[in-house]
């Protein structure tokens, strides 16, 4: 694997076409429901791109990180150079969080960017040190530690009543957590919790590593066409341990990432992962791998330039709300208006609304891929 993978490049511009299309509908009130988060327990498509970026992350990290070690460069220097990647991505996090109110008694600490620059921090060492068997130790491990402090550890909720083991919003640990050591700096629609939490963290990395051994699968000696066959396997295989971890354990959570939550997403990852796979890196047939290439060449603009483009459309939509130009109607709602008046379902007008924002961002990524501009980190 001296080149760069067709199919990973493109399943990661599919996850940021997914997330730029259910994070910037016309109107948060009208939204087709797998468009959506599930409202707590369960899951949603909506609920899949988050989890589908870690696992990407992790993907990459043995095809980079881990093959540069084995070449014999010093793991502490590529330690270093991870950290310094992590933390520029914690701090791209942050700036976003800022604006547009420039507070900082106001910002949130948590959020995407974060967890996935403490994920990659906190999975680096794991890569570099451990191989395989025990990248599953530490994934196993983290999830049954999580598991423990959440249904063992008893803690008051923001009212001061005592829980142990609830996992209703704001009165499992993680919450408790977050408002101890960040009250006032948490999501702004709950205050008293944050689906990007402290806590949850451990299971989030959990989901990297799970994304890491897929990587150490992708670097092995096997024939593409079984690689995608047990790609299909192992997916389906975590999909039935994240169910049943969701009857005997805990729910398919998104916002408190429970265990069930990481089997069941890199269950589907994997499941999407290996049809692109399959059809753009193992398909036995030329003629039609470059087809599907041709088909799939969007996914891949968007895929080269994926954390730009997000830290680019976040920049986007927070100005587009916050930049009213007579004082009272901000630029999205003057641009959003038109659409309203074309007689659509209000769903509709909201998912038209989203569709063109895609459209713009899609443009931007074109146009940096044209002038082979790639921003890394």
């Amino acid at each position: 694997m001296n080149t760069r993978l067709l199919s990973l490049d493109v399943f990661r511009g599919f996850t940021i076409a997914a997330m730029l299309l259910v994070n910037n509908p016309g109107s948060w009130s009208h939204l087709y429901g797998p468009l959506g988060h599930a409202p707590w327990h369960g899951w949603t498509f909506t609920d899949w791109i988050f989890p589908f970026f870690v696992f990407i992350s992790g993907m990459a990290m043995p095809i980079s990180l881990g093959r540069r070690a084995a070449l014999g460069d010093d793991k502490l220097k590529l330690l270093a150079q991870t950290a310094r990647r992590a933390f520029t991505i914690i701090a791209i996090g942050l700036l976003l969080n800022w604006i547009p109110s420039f507070s900082l008694a106001e910002l949130r600490i948590p959020g995407v960017l974060q967890r996935l620059g403490l994920c990659t921090l906190l999975a680096a060492p794991i890569v570099l040190w451990w191989g395989w068997r025990g990248q599953l130790a530490w994934a196993l491990g983290l999830m049954a530690l999580y598991s423990a402090i959440q249904l063992g550890v008893p803690v008051p909720d923001a009212q001061g009543v005592w829980h142990t083991g609830s996992l209703r919003p704001g009165e499992d640990v993680g919450a408790w957590l977050d408002r101890w050591l960040m009250e006032g700096h948490l999501w702004r629609q709950s205050k008293t919790w944050d689906p990007e939490g402290l806590l949850s963290t451990l299971p989030a990395v959990a989901s990297q590593l799970l994304g890491v051994l897929a990587g150490q699968w992708l670097l092995s000696r096997r024939e593409p066409g079984e690689k995608a066959r047990w790609f299909m396997v192992s997916g389906l295989a975590c999909l039935w341990i994240g169910q049943v971890l969701d009857a005997w354990l805990m729910p398919i959570n998104k916002n408190l990432w429970t265990p069930s939550y990481v089997f069941a997403m890199a269950g589907w990852a994997q499941l999407v992962f290996a049809c692109c796979y399959w059809l753009l890196d193992a398909m036995p047939l030329p003629l039609v791998r470059a087809r599907m290439a041709v088909l799939a060449k969007p996914l891949l603009v968007f895929g080269m330039n994926a954390l730009f483009i997000f830290a680019f459309s976040g920049l986007v939509a927070k100005l587009l709300a916050s930049v009213k130009p007579d004082g009272q109607t901000s630029l999205k709602a003057l641009i959003y208006a038109p659409i309203q008046q074309l007689g659509l379902a209000p769903v509709n007008a909201s998912l038209l609304y989203a569709l063109a924002f895609l459209g713009a961002m899609y443009g931007v990524a074109w146009f940096m891929w044209k002038k082979q501009w790639f921003v890394k980190v």
